[in-house]
């Protein structure tokens, strides 16, 4: 298991961070995905790949840890957007206004879309992954992602 993780705990940890942006609590959550996935690694059964199964764990952990502690803060999406390296002020504080409108929007979106969105942005997984984690298809996956950009992008021209 000492090499699963070594090979995993990065794609794992940046999966939660991508939803809670505090870096110890995704460190703890990290850790209880592993003991979790120690704990069943007798159900795994090859059926999806190990890093798609370690994200469904990831998923769960998350989400039980969420309703717990009744957290709602959620990723800011403006840290994955290229910054504006341009010395010009003005041009960096509407860049930052982009990202504001951006992470509404997305924000904005209903749970699935959002999930489809985080997955394939934060956590660079393929839409055959993404489907796999929430337990419907590559072309589900593909529909709901171009979807969701076109709601996007329908906001984000509505606050131009």
């Amino acid at each position: 298991m000492d090499s699963v993780y070594q090979e995993y705990a990065s794609l794992v940890y940046r999966f939660i961070y991508s939803y809670t942006k505090d870096v110890e609590w995704s460190q703890e959550l990290m850790q209880e995905t592993f003991l979790r996935a120690v704990g069943s690694i007798s159900r795994y059964n090859g059926s999806c790949k190990l890093s798609v199964w370690l994200c469904q764990i990831a998923k769960h952990v998350l989400y039980q840890e969420l309703r717990k502690k009744k957290r709602t803060e959620m990723v800011e999406l403006a840290d994955y957007l290229p910054d504006d390296s341009s010395p010009n002020g003005e041009s960096s504080v509407l860049n930052q206004e982009n990202k504001i409108e951006l992470y509404q929007a997305i924000h904005h979106l209903p749970e699935l879309e959002r999930e489809v969105i985080l997955y394939r942005i934060t956590g660079e997984l393929s839409f055959r992954e993404i489907g796999a984690i929430l337990g419907k298809s590559e072309n589900w996956s593909r529909t709901v992602f171009y979807r969701a950009k076109q709601k996007i992008k329908k906001e984000l021209k509505a606050h131009e």
